[in-house]
């Protein structure tokens, strides 16, 4: 034998050398098998004292018992908890006068893959169509559908579109909700695939909501609020959450945001709000709400501290903020003064925060400075722009300007205009914020020549005007400006055949004025509202010996209105005069004209109104225009496309008083892409009644809506 020595010692010898004989020698070999039993005999003793029961006797009579309809009551699930978790299956469906349409399922068809079925009473919570809209925009087999999907792809998206369920019902306060989800597919040989076969997109996913009960808001506590004292009810309020509400877990987000806001406009500069604690009772159905908040103390404004006076003064800076010094103090008024810095264009990084200056004591607010951390940015900008239409040609403009070379905030800009019609150099003086925000002196001199088939003019004029401006940042539902504005020009009306009159010298003074009132929703592509405006401006001119004085002005109109989500109608009137002089005393750059991009488009720029002998506009002492568009925003580009017919209309008479006759009219359509800064335009038109000179067709680029 070849075996481990310890277990040949136990292996017997006799076993070894007659294995069978040895195993016939056993106690177990000599032991007899007992008979097995016959499984259809009878028991003969069983050792039991009480004899086997028959057949016979297991037959038993079933007595039906009435249903208690108290106790049917108590454990339906109309009966709400504790009865909801004792019901048995099906009894919250058996027939019954409590019996209403809520209890029936109802179905919510989302899309051709997606099902949410529910009870009636689910699509009345007061969210439902907000769950349903969040649901498909984050639904996985929404946003991930694909040309490419298969039904194993699907499966797995319908798993994580049921738990988003879940967590959505849990946001909603229905804490207790179950969400299950089947897949229905047609029978096989009666899909859409090849040969009938079952594909991705004939399955449709059905998920069964079981929203349970809703819960509510129990004990909503804002411990460390108290010391608000005499504040403390405002504040409160501004915290609209209630005991009983119903819980939604977004509110709880943006409540708290208000509460933070509502310290913050109440004085106080540096209060602190905890995050939020829900704490959820099942037995109850309700959660318990705890916030904490630090108020911090009330402030006043005290001063406004620049870090770099030389560049923006701490004066300057105050007269830019919207707020006082003792004034309590406002989180919005600093974020307003934060926006107001960067919009000077002047810094390229910017802190502005409260700093203590006075703790509150006795019962009096404390003191806040605010200091404002800035960086210069590049001052110093070269700019270019060339726009071309019909009646004016090539427009060419560069500029150069230093936007705080006599700080604070006191710009120079040296500009030139080469064009077909006009060529032009100037420098202007700016000071922007000038006691006030959006303040704004000018001082401006140029000179330019002028050749338009109106007129010609080689002109060097001085204007000063101190306004209040509506900018993209701040658009303001009043602005105005007022000037002075001192010309001299020599001017002389169109030629024929090369030509010309004599030039004519005007010298003029004038004192013009505007005032806009703005209800409109955006200052360069407005959809909705109306502005008003009103021009007027007294002159004096000297000419030929002659001194005349007159007054030019001029009332326009504009009014939005959104039609659908896509499509904005929008409207323009516009009516001039001049009055006090005869139309020989003034000068032809300064009397009214129509026509061109701005105006009635079709028609070259100012070729609208009375022509001389020679053919070429004159002008006139009145305006009448209107024009009409239809906005459509396109869904090309990601909706940066828009479509806009329109209609024009204008004339221009001798007389001063506007009038409707004589019309003429303009029709066409136009492109505008839409950039973060406002529409580019690009305008075809064509005159509806053209005179025997007016072109055929019209193009306009500009930046910005015609109006």
């Amino acid at each position: 034998m070849d075996a481990d020595p310890e277990l040949e010692a136990l292996i017997p010898d006799a076993a070894v050398a007659n294995p069978e004989a040895w195993a016939m020698d056993t106690e177990a070999a000599a032991t007899p098998v007992p008979e097995e039993a016959d499984a259809d005999s009878d028991l003969t003793d069983t050792g039991f004292s009480i004899e086997w029961p028959e057949a016979e006797d297991f037959e038993v009579e079933l007595q039906e018992i009435e249903i208690d309809p108290e106790l049917e009551q108590l454990l339906s699930r109309e009966s709400g908890r504790p009865a909801a978790d004792l019901a048995l299956p099906g009894m919250a469906e058996r027939g019954g006068e409590g019996d209403t349409d809520e209890d029936e399922l109802a179905e919510t068809e989302l899309s051709r893959r997606i099902v949410l079925s529910h009870p009636a009473s689910f699509a009345q919570f007061g969210q439902f169509d907000e769950f349903i809209a969040r649901f498909e925009g984050l639904s996985d087999i929404e946003t991930l559908r694909d040309d490419d999907d298969n039904l194993a792809q699907l499966a797995n998206r319908a798993e994580e579109d049921a738990a988003l369920l879940s967590d959505m019902l849990a946001v909603y306060g229905f804490y207790d909700a179950d969400v299950r989800q089947r897949v229905e597919t047609p029978p096989a040989g009666e899909g859409s695939g090849e040969a009938g076969a079952v594909v991705a997109s004939d399955a449709q996913y059905v998920f069964t909501i079981d929203p349970g009960e809703r819960y509510r808001y129990g004990e909503v506590a804002l411990p460390g609020l108290e010391a608000a004292e005499d504040d403390f009810a405002a504040l409160r309020d501004a915290f609209e959450i209630r005991t009983g509400d119903f819980i939604q877990e977004d509110r709880i987000v943006a409540e708290r945001i208000d509460l933070g806001v509502a310290l913050g406009e109440t004085g106080y500069a540096f209060a602190e709000v905890g995050q939020p604690d829900l704490l959820i009772d099942h037995a109850s159905d309700e959660g318990d709400l705890t916030l904490p908040v630090t108020p911090g103390g009330q402030y006043r404004f005290g001063e406004v501290i620049s870090s770099d006076p030389e560049f923006l003064s701490s004066r300057h800076l105050s007269e830019i903020a919207q707020f006082d010094a003792g004034e309590i103090y406002q989180a919005s008024e600093v974020d307003d003064l934060r926006r107001a810095i960067l919009s000077t264009g002047l810094v390229s990084s910017l802190s502005v925060t409260p700093r203590e200056v006075a703790p509150p004591a006795n019962g009096e607010p404390g003191t806040v400075a605010v200091d404002v951390a800035l960086t210069q940015a590049p001052l110093r900008t070269i700019a270019g722009a060339v726009g071309y239409d019909t009646g004016r040609g090539i427009r060419t403009e560069v500029r150069w300007e230093h936007r705080n070379l006599f700080p604070p905030e006191g710009m120079l800009q040296l500009h030139a205009i080469a064009g077909t019609q006009e060529q032009l150099a100037g420098a202007t003086f700016r000071r922007n914020n000038w006691h006030g925000r959006d303040r704004v002196l000018t001082l401006d001199v140029f000179a330019s020549t002028i050749d338009r088939d109106a007129y010609e003019a080689r002109t060097i004029s001085g204007v000063a005007r101190f306004e209040r401006l509506s900018t993209l940042l701040f658009q303001k539902v009043l602005a105005w400006s007022i000037g002075l504005e001192l010309v001299a020009t020599q001017e002389r009306e169109g030629t024929l055949g090369g030509l010309t009159g004599p030039r004519e010298t005007y010298i003029v003074a004038a004192l013009p004025g505007e005032v806009i009132y703005d209800k409109s929703d955006d200052l360069l592509d407005p959809t909705r509202g109306w502005r008003v405006a009103l021009f007027a401006s007294p002159e004096l001119s000297h000419t030929g010996g002659e001194r005349s004085a007159y007054l030019r002005s001029w009332a326009e109109g504009r009014y939005y209105q959104p039609v659908s989500e896509r499509l904005v109608v929008a409207g323009r009137a516009r009516f001039g005069t001049i009055v006090g002089t005869d139309i020989s005393n003034i000068a032809p750059s300064r009397r009214l004209y129509a026509g061109g991009g701005g105006s009635v488009r079709g028609y070259g720029y100012q070729e609208i109104g009375p022509k001389d002998d020679l053919g070429d506009p004159t002008g006139g002492l009145s305006l009448s225009e209107f024009s009409l568009e239809a906005r459509y925003r396109t869904g090309l580009l990601d909706g940066a496309i828009s479509i806009v017919p329109f209609i024009d209309a204008g004339t221009v008479a001798n007389d001063s008083s506007p009038r409707l006759g004589g019309m003429q009219y303009g029709a066409g359509v136009g492109v505008r892409y839409h950039t973060n800064f406002g529409p580019l335009r690009f305008d075809v038109a064509t005159p509806l009644n053209p005179r025997p000179d007016d072109g055929r067709i019209a193009v306009y680029i500009s930046l910005g809506q015609a109006f």
